[in-house]
């Protein structure tokens, strides 16, 4: 299960959005080996695609050296689908090489009717894609 606070939550749906209509793409990191979410960190889609996204080899380069200066882990990896549902695509799971990762993917279609976008999160580990069930808890006092 992915516990995730309202304001990461917010925060990940809102550059979904505002990045629309390419994906949007980034990492919430955390304190090593908790896999509690808690910075959060919007990435420019190299690709600046509607229908993909990728890291610019730069930009991911200096996140994985300041989040190993900072001791933490990418603990969301997470991406937007602009026109489909929000479930891992054979792309997005060939490229999923971050098996402690939750894997969120926010669908700014509104593809099932219930609303303008859908927020799922999943584990990919050597091919195989499992949902979770994701927890929003309320931001601290």
């Amino acid at each position: 299960m992915l516990t995730i606070s309202q304001a990461l939550h917010d925060q990940i749906v809102a550059h979904a959005r505002r990045d629309h209509p390419d994906e949007a793409c980034g990492v919430v990191a955390g304190p090593a080996g908790s896999g509690r979410p808690e910075r959060f960190i919007p990435m420019l889609n190299a690709a600046r695609s509607p229908t993909f996204y990728e890291f610019d080899s730069a930009d991911l380069l200096k996140l994985y050296r300041d989040m190993d200066d900072r001791d933490e882990d990418p603990v969301i990896v997470y991406h937007s689908h602009t026109a489909t549902e929000a479930y891992p695509s054979r792309t997005d799971i060939t490229y999923a090489n971050e098996p402690g990762a939750h894997y969120v993917l926010v669908s700014t279609a509104d593809s099932d009717g219930l609303g303008p976008f859908q927020f799922r999160s999943y584990r990919i580990v050597d091919g195989q894609v499992t949902e979770e069930d994701v927890e929003v808890v309320a931001d601290g006092p």
